[in-house]
C-alpha cells in the first residue's frame, strides 16, 4: 500500500489560491483557514500530492468525500486480496459452478405393479 503524501506548503497555497475563497464542490464562501486542501484522487489510489490533484473543500463537502473514498479504498483492498490469492471467494465463479446430475427417472420392475385381486374375484 502507498504511503500518504502531504501537500507541501507551497502547493497548498497555489490550490488555495485557485479556489479564490470558495469550496471547489459546491462553491460555499469560506472564511480565511476554514476550507481544507483534498486528494481529489487519494493516494491509497494512486493519487498524488500535486496541484492538479488538490481542491480545496469546506468541511462539509470534505466529510463525504472521505466516506466516499474508504469505500473506494476498501473495495479495492478486497479485489487485491482476491485476485492475489491472500483471501478465498466465499462463493463459486459463476462460470465454474458443477453442473446438477440430471434427474432420472427409474421405475421398479413391473412386477412389484400386479393389480391385487378384490375380493369378489377372488371368490370365484
Amino acid at each position: 500500500m502507498s504511503k500518504r503524501m502531504e501537500f507541501t506548503r507551497k502547493v497548498k497555497a497555489q490550490i488555495i489560491a485557485r479556489a479564490n475563497g470558495k469550496c471547489e464542490k459546491c462553491s460555499a464562501m469560506l472564511k480565511i483557514g476554514e476550507g481544507e486542501v483534498d486528494h481529489i484522487l487519494p493516494c491509497a489510489l494512486g493519487g498524488e500530492a500535486t496541484v492538479a490533484n488538490g481542491r480545496l473543500l469546506c468541511r462539509v463537502c470534505h466529510v463525504e468525500k472521505t466516506a466516499g473514498d474508504i469505500k473506494a479504498i476498501r473495495k479495492s483492498d478486497r479485489q487485491r486480496d482476491k485476485a492475489s490469492g491472500a483471501v478465498r471467494p466465499k462463493s463459486a465463479l459463476a462460470g465454474q459452478r458443477r453442473p446438477k446430475p440430471a434427474l432420472t427417472k427409474t421405475l421398479p420392475p413391473r412386477a412389484l405393479f400386479v393389480p391385487v385381486a378384490t375380493t369378489a374375484e377372488a371368490g370365484k
